[in-house]
């Protein structure tokens, strides 16, 4: 029996190559990348359903408004006739399921159409306008990212103390300030009473000053008591206690393990944040007079241009969008333990 076994054993072939662990397709590196790949794949899928969602919702909304963009183009002493020339013109006289359907087809060829108020293609308009916004959005969560996070890891090393009384003060202030105030005392301020910033528009770098304070003073506040909590729960966990059992430095306790843990929600605030930003900080772009996209949008819907409204939001949410699906890809790098997709775990 013995023999008949040993025989059998040399027999059996070596294990192929291609099957072995971590070297072909059934390795847990492979089963992880295509997890990833199937989850882009899902998500951009997701990702145009929500712009055909968004663009026709603006769409009809904007269409079921008060106000006529013939009015606003011909001006107030336009004859009927003229306003239906120019309504003809604009393809409105159309139904509105004609009109949707015409405008789809032109999306899908990126033809936005032209800006009834610029006289120009929505699209170049637009685009001409959001480098600002994005410079104004990524000045101000830059802002919010040095001094949010040292503040809410302050914070939580020292919660529920006296000392931490002030810095509740001063998050829940600047939580309830509206952006409109704050912009109009930063303006009285640093711009009136002590000219040191340019008080509107965004002719030097130092203009951009007052409207990104103004924007990060809101997102410093949420994402300091955001921050300030995660920590105080990763200072309880019982991980930290075997850690401070093993002699480990304080610093290296906090930003080493508190910290690491407490990323994943952190980013998620501060990408949903960021996101919002880059639609327009409407009030804020007023105030100061940014040409942004926010401000863009508010002369768009002042004079009912249709093309304008329907390419900002557009590209808005290709950008909101973007931004969170690179959020979400960035979770495996700060957490091993999470993998994008079903498939990684198996």
């Amino acid at each position: 029996m013995s023999a008949s076994t040993d025989s059998i054993a040399v027999q059996l072939p070596p294990p192929s190559p291609e099957k072995a662990p971590g070297r072909g397709g059934f390795g847990v590196e492979s089963v992880i990348r295509s997890a990833t790949l199937r989850y882009v794949i899902k998500r951009l899928a997701q990702s145009v359903l929500t712009i055909w969602l968004t663009i026709t919702t603006v769409f009809v909304l904007i269409r079921m408004a008060p106000g006529d963009p013939a009015y606003s183009v011909a001006g107030p002493l336009a004859s009927s006739d003229e306003l239906a020339r120019i309504r003809t013109s604009m393809g409105l006289d159309d139904s509105v399921f004609t009109q949707y359907l015409i405008y789809l087809k032109d999306v899908v060829r990126l033809d936005f159409g032209t800006s009834y108020s610029f006289q120009a293609p929505a699209l170049d308009v637009v685009l001409d306008r959001l480098p600002y916004t994005i410079t104004l959005a990524v000045a101000a969560i830059l802002l919010t990212v040095v001094v949010a996070v040292p503040l809410g890891v302050w914070m939580a090393r020292h919660a529920d103390s006296r000392r931490e009384l002030g810095a509740n003060v001063v998050t829940i202030a600047g939580q309830s300030m509206p952006d409109f105030w704050t912009g109009l005392m930063l303006l009285t301020f640093f711009a009136v009473v002590f000219p040191i910033f340019p008080a509107a528009g965004f002719t030097s770098w130092s203009g951009l000053v007052l409207p990104a304070v103004t924007v990060a003073v809101l997102q410093i506040a949420l994402i300091s008591r955001m921050v300030r909590r995660e920590m105080v729960n990763s200072f309880a966990s019982p991980y930290m206690t075997v850690a401070r059992a093993r002699g480990l430095t304080d610093r290296r306790l906090t930003w080493r393990y508190a910290m690491r843990n407490s990323a994943i929600p952190v980013l998620t605030a501060l990408g949903t944040r960021f996101a919002a930003l880059l639609n327009g900080v409407v009030v804020v772009e007023v105030v100061f007079a940014w040409p942004g996209v926010g401000s863009l949008v508010v002369r768009a819907l002042e004079t009912r241009d249709y093309p304008l409204i329907q390419a900002t939001v557009l590209v808005t949410a290709v950008l909101a969008i973007g931004v969170q699906l690179l959020v979400d890809l960035c979770y495996p790098l700060l957490d091993p333990r999470v993998r994008l997709g079903k498939g990684a775990s198996k």
